[in-house]
């Protein structure tokens, strides 16, 4: 069955287990205590840890194994080739449940040159080396030809407050296939509730939350993080008024949100481009929305003068 489903589709399958494996993997640094915490030099509360660096040499290494031939950007460079990788790090087994979906017939035809794979190993850093873990998540996300139509969200400490033994969880999804991993449910009808960026606030972000008139603002940490607010069906709207975020932070997000027919674009309403040359910063902000709300009539509450400060 594996090699009889799309190329998309095993890579799916792959993706799903083996950011579960970076979730062990980042769970382990965590229960060492070496974090090795280094800041990257780009901006307030941008940190890398162990964590972050061996969970991307597990998820570069065993995407590359068995697609060699498909394009990988991920948060903490390119990948080196002579990089000795534990045995057990590499991951070979596919998801049977993504494998075994109907798909239609549109996915045969995507070849390896039309994919890029984004890969946030850790996203939520910050949070992570605060103890905010609910906040972490494993980013990997499928775009093709510029689109991004798929990924996975691993959640390494879901429950982990509640559950002596959580192993914590994967959220998946592919356009045209649908999702798995969870229930979707309907936001409240209600109120109007947005999600927003917990630790990267400031005049401009607040001003465009304003301007939404919510009911409620929930402040969490990490883009995955985030959209799992709008896909379980607990905010109706991810705003954030800032260029602090990048490809690899709304790739994965984006495309399982696109598969329960939601959508992630800038705060003009352009979708960004995810093909491999493009520069990796979303400078004109981030604006996603489930289906159950009208995406351009939020854009257009945004006061033009904010939207300004965005240029193309």
């Amino acid at each position: 069955m594996a090699q009889s489903a799309p190329l998309i589709v095993r890579l799916l399958a792959l993706s799903t287990r083996i950011a579960a494996r970076a979730g062990n993997i980042i769970k382990d640094v965590m229960t060492k205590g070496e974090l090795g915490i280094v800041e990257k030099g780009s901006g307030v509360n941008d940190l890398q840890t162990e964590a972050d660096r061996s969970a991307q040499r597990c998820i570069v290494a065993s995407l590359l194994k068995q697609f060699p031939n498909v394009t990988i950007i991920g948060e903490e460079g390119p990948h080196n080739e002579e990089d000795n990788i534990p045995s057990e790090w590499l991951v070979t087994d596919m998801d049977e449940t993504v494998l075994n979906s109907n798909y239609p017939n549109d996915l045969k035809a995507i070849n390896p040159d039309d994919i890029v794979v984004w890969v946030d190993p850790l996203d939520g850093t910050s949070e992570y080396t605060q103890g905010l873990l609910d906040h972490v998540t494993v980013l990997i996300g499928l775009a093709v030809k510029g689109k991004p139509i798929g990924g996975v969200i691993h959640q390494p400490y879901h429950n982990y407050k509640t559950e002596k033994d959580a192993k914590g969880r994967t959220l998946w999804g592919l356009v045209g296939i649908g999702v798995g991993g969870f229930v979707p449910f309907e936001p409240p009808s209600d109120k109007f509730i947005i999600t927003t960026t917990r630790s990267h606030s400031d005049a401009i972000v607040t001003k465009a939350l304003e301007a939404l008139n919510p009911d409620e603002i929930i402040r969490v940490g990490g883009a995955g993080h985030k959209v799992m607010m709008l896909l379980e069906g607990k905010a109706h709207a991810y705003v954030f008024a800032s260029k602090g975020c990048k490809r690899w932070d709304t790739c994965a997000p984006e495309g399982i949100l696109r598969a329960l027919g939601g959508v992630i674009t800038d705060i003009h309403g352009r979708d960004y481009d995810y093909s491999k040359d493009v520069s990796y910063p979303n400078a004109q902000g981030v604006f996603g929305t489930t289906k159950y709300v009208n995406h351009q009539t939020l854009i257009g509450k945004i006061p033009q003068d904010l939207k300004d400060r965005f240029p193309y």
